[in-house]
């Protein structure tokens, strides 16, 4: 059966079910004023998806010995923690547990933008540079007192990644992650420098009605909590290549696979994995997830273990993936 995207969504979808292809479709512009669209090779930002690729790095070293979930963020990074809790657990950072400040807490703040206000974006190309954003703050709650959502703690773990490894996170997860499978086209990579088939992100403008790009409402450079550039091929192959144990071995993808925690209140986001949400699915296997959310950047990508399915949807345009998910889901599983 094969699966249909309205034409006004402007991004790609790529939808497999173990190797039929059933949908691949590309909408709007990667470039606006000169009217370049998007095609299956477009690079697109995909905000905090890049957490799950942390966390397969994170895994990776602690599969290798290199590390413990039951690490303390103290014994590791020598960095003055402030009022961070120096007993926060690697495990803690991976599940959303640990109460470390987070920077942008999604709870009560709406606008990434303000964030730059005194902090120029620019100046954001290491995850060292992120910890003035929330390194003078307290703790949210005493560790492992319960889920909630947060980006600071996946900076923290690339910090993590970067002292064990000795090479920028980015750098290692090329050579550990993305090359392993193939992932040719995915990186993180600079604002002023982007390499080609890069598309801009868009923000609409209802004051003029008009657009402007995105290049001053995010990181100049995608670090832990997320900014990796993918194509959507890409993000097939790096599914392929974790559930083929490429990566890492079973017994690790199934407890990443696994609720580690929420409460699954919310039935469509579901719970947490380590790096991946996850949806409870009484009749079979749970339905696994990554996505991300930025001024002019949406993502989701889904793997249902029960029928090989996995949909790819990236916009540049920040337009409603989710609400998209739903259809797919809806139809097909």
């Amino acid at each position: 059966m094969k699966i249909e995207m309205d034409n006004d969504f402007r991004g790609n979808a790529y939808i497999i079910q173990n190797e039929d292809v059933l949908l691949k479709f590309s909408g709007g512009f990667a470039d606006l004023a000169n009217e370049i669209p998007n095609t299956l090779n477009t690079r697109f930002a995909t905000a905090s998806m890049g957490k799950t690729f942390v966390a397969v790095g994170i895994l990776q070293l602690i599969e290798a010995g290199k590390l413990k979930f039951e690490d303390n963020l103290g014994d590791i990074l020598v960095i003055n923690l402030k009022s961070i809790d120096p007993g926060v657990t690697v495990e803690q950072l991976l599940n959303h547990t640990s109460g470390v400040p987070d920077y942008f807490d999604e709870s009560v703040m709406d606008d990434y933008e303000a964030l730059w206000t005194d902090y120029p974006n620019y100046r954001i190309r290491h995850n060292k540079d992120m910890l003035p954003l929330f390194i003078d703050e307290p703790m949210m709650y005493p560790k492992g007192e319960r889920f909630q959502y947060n980006n600071s703690g996946y900076v923290l773990l690339a910090l993590i990644m970067e002292k064990i490894t000795g090479v920028d996170f980015d750098i290692y997860l090329k050579r550990n992650v993305f090359d392993p499978c193939g992932m040719d086209s995915t990186g993180y990579f600079e604002f002023d420098k982007l390499p080609a088939k890069c598309a801009n992100s868009y923000i609409y403008c209802p004051d003029t009605k008009d657009y402007r790009t995105n290049i001053y409402s995010v990181g100049a450079k995608g670090t832990g909590d997320g900014g990796a550039f993918v194509t959507v091929e890409d993000i097939v192959k790096f599914w392929k290549g974790l559930i083929g144990h490429k990566l890492l071995s079973e017994k690790i993808v199934s407890a990443m696979f696994s609720k580690q925690s929420g409460d699954g209140k919310d039935p469509e986001e579901g719970y947490y994995g380590y790096g991946v949400w996850i949806i409870d699915n009484p009749d079979g296997q749970d339905y696994v997830y990554m996505q991300g959310i930025d001024d002019g950047v949406s993502a989701i990508s889904e793997y249902n273990p029960n029928n090989g399915m996995i949909t790819v949807m990236l916009s540049n345009y920040g337009d409603n993936v989710w609400s998209r998910m739903r259809k797919v889901r809806k139809e097909m599983y």
